[in-house]
């Protein structure tokens, strides 16, 4: 299993948000891209990136940050937020970013994932953020009426391989991980399944290894120290 750290990123600044609520913001730092390499001199090889911004009004304020992010580190960066139309896509593979998430325009506009598989193939993963079963769209803020299963039952059928899930009442919060819903979904689905949310004990990393999930990210439990990034990923080996 991957273990994915992640940076979050709102006015150019290294931040976490308590269960999506941006009145909830927590800034950690000035320079996300300084976070990375630190999580690169811990171990990490792969990153999960978050222009929190972007996803919630779209389009890429914090590019330049990303950018930065990906050449600090040297790391695997996948980066997601306002990623709703060709042209983003391109602007953040053609900058060296390895792997685009699509969220709201998965469940928006789904021909657009089509669209971008068919193109780009395996660097495009979809981010399927549930909140009372529903997925929640526009940075958390809206629902968008579709049920998870839904979502990811198109999503199979457009031949997505990544789909990063996120349990929103448990994002930030450090009181563990939804081992229960990833376990159904990795075993009813065939694609690679990247955890998030309440990822923050060495016991949550051994869980959900062992439901079958291909990655998890760790986001707040760094900031806070809750959880040591390099035990995490030897853990998840």
């Amino acid at each position: 299993m991957i273990i994915f750290p992640a940076v979050d990123i709102y006015d150019n600044k290294a931040v976490r948000l308590y269960k999506g609520d941006y009145s909830k913001m927590t800034v950690y730092g000035n320079d996300p891209a300084e976070f990375a390499a630190r999580m690169r001199n811990a171990g990490a090889g792969h990153l999960h990136i978050v222009d929190l911004e972007g996803a919630r009004d779209g389009g890429t304020p914090n590019f330049d940050a990303v950018c930065r992010i990906k050449r600090k580190c040297g790391m695997f960066c996948e980066i997601g937020g306002g990623i709703r139309d060709m042209q983003t896509i391109s602007k953040y593979l053609e900058a060296g970013l390895d792997r685009v998430i699509l969220g709201t325009a998965a469940a928006e506009n789904s021909l657009l994932v089509k669209q971008a598989v068919s193109e780009f193939g395996n660097r495009i993963a979809v981010g399927i953020d549930i909140k009372n079963g529903n997925v929640a769209v526009r940075g958390w803020i809206k629902d968008s009426g579709i049920t998870a299963d839904a979502l990811f039952d198109k999503m199979t059928e457009y031949g997505v391989k990544t789909v990063i899930c996120t349990d929103i009442s448990k994002d930030g919060a450090e009181e563990g991980t939804a081992l229960d819903l990833y376990s159904r979904l990795s075993g009813k689905y065939s694609m690679d399944l990247v955890a998030s949310g309440g990822v923050s004990s060495l016991e949550d990393v051994r869980s959900l290894k062992s439901c079958g999930v291909c990655g998890a990210i760790i986001g707040k439990a760094y900031y806070t120290g809750t959880i040591d990034l390099a035990k995490a990923i030897a853990e998840a080996k």
